[in-house]
């Protein structure tokens, strides 16, 4: 006998029962459960092909699932109208940095079609471009065309933002100031699913991240405890008599105790380290035996 189906959840920002999409025999989605928490971070990880993006595209209301349940704002989006689709947020991987108009011009123009939506220049001094205001979008950087791709999606004042792969192609100073605008746009409430091939985006940002694999979601957690992270044993590695020199060990802090007492001074090259996300991702979505 088949275990009841839960209910939707009525105060998530996104609830999904049953989730299928097929293309021809292919199930790109496969029957998959999930629930994200208004005024949270969600990450989304997975390899090409897992059935993410895919998931993401449904949710927006972009395409129709073969079968299960979905509400985003609790809304079916294969049936969201005007007003729902406004309280919508979406940054796609490519957007409208190679434009002629001026950032502020295209936040203006964006803003016309919320019913209230906030002052472009606000939006500039948020995302950091208050000083390209008057500049056309294709003479930006990368960073800063993906600020604006920000700026474009947060201007209408959404209660839920769509990040697809934010940070693709930024240099490692303009991801962490890129961390650092979503974090700010969290502390306005905003709940944001993420999407994103980086390990260390998600760790630092999320507060829960999602595997799927083979249209189904593995496991949900926080970071630090997804695939058991926490209860992993630790790895001791130390240089001896010349040899280096490795123990995997449930109590790292006692066997380095015991370790030190064997030289006079510091442990040489003493290194203790659990898995990472990224060592527990690759297990999660490696082929089944």
């Amino acid at each position: 006998m088949l275990p009841p189906v839960e209910p939707l959840d009525p105060d998530a920002a996104i609830s999904i029962r049953g989730l299928v999409k097929r293309y021809g025999t292919f199930a790109a989605v496969d029957g998959l459960d999930l629930d994200i928490r208004r005024g949270e971070i969600f990450a989304l990880l997975g390899p090409n092909g897992a059935g993410k993006t895919t998931t993401v595209e449904i949710c927006e209301g972009y395409r129709r699932p073969d079968a299960g349940e979905v509400r985003v704002l609790g809304e079916d989006p294969a049936a969201g109208g005007r007003r729902w689709k406004s309280r919508l947020g979406i940054v796609l991987q490519s957007g409208a940095g190679d434009s002629q108009l001026t950032c502020r011009e295209l936040l203006q123009a964006q803003a016309s079609y919320f019913p209230d939506p906030r002052d472009p220049d606000e939006v500039l001094e948020l995302v950091g471009l208050t000083e390209k205001a008057k500049s056309r979008g294709r003479t930006l950087s990368g960073g800063q065309r993906r600020r604006l791709d920000v700026a474009l999606g947060i201007v209408g004042r959404p209660t839920l933002l769509f990040l697809d792969e934010p940070t693709t192609g930024f240099d490692p100073e303009a991801r962490r100031q890129f961390w650092s605008l979503i974090r700010s746009l969290r502390e306005l409430g905003t709940t944001m699913l993420l999407t994103t091939h980086y390990l260390d985006e998600a760790e630092a940002l999320a507060d829960r991240v999602g595997v799927i694999a083979r249209g189904r979601l593995v496991e949900v957690a926080v970071p630090a405890h997804l695939g058991g992270r926490e209860n992993a044993p630790a790895v001791v590695s130390w240089s001896e008599d010349g040899v280096r020199r490795t123990e995997a060990t449930a109590t790292p802090t006692a066997f380095v105790r015991d370790l030190a007492s064997r030289f006079p001074g510091e442990v040489p090259e003493l290194a203790v380290t659990r898995p990472t996300l990224e060592d527990v991702y690759l297990r999660m979505i490696g082929d089944p035996a």
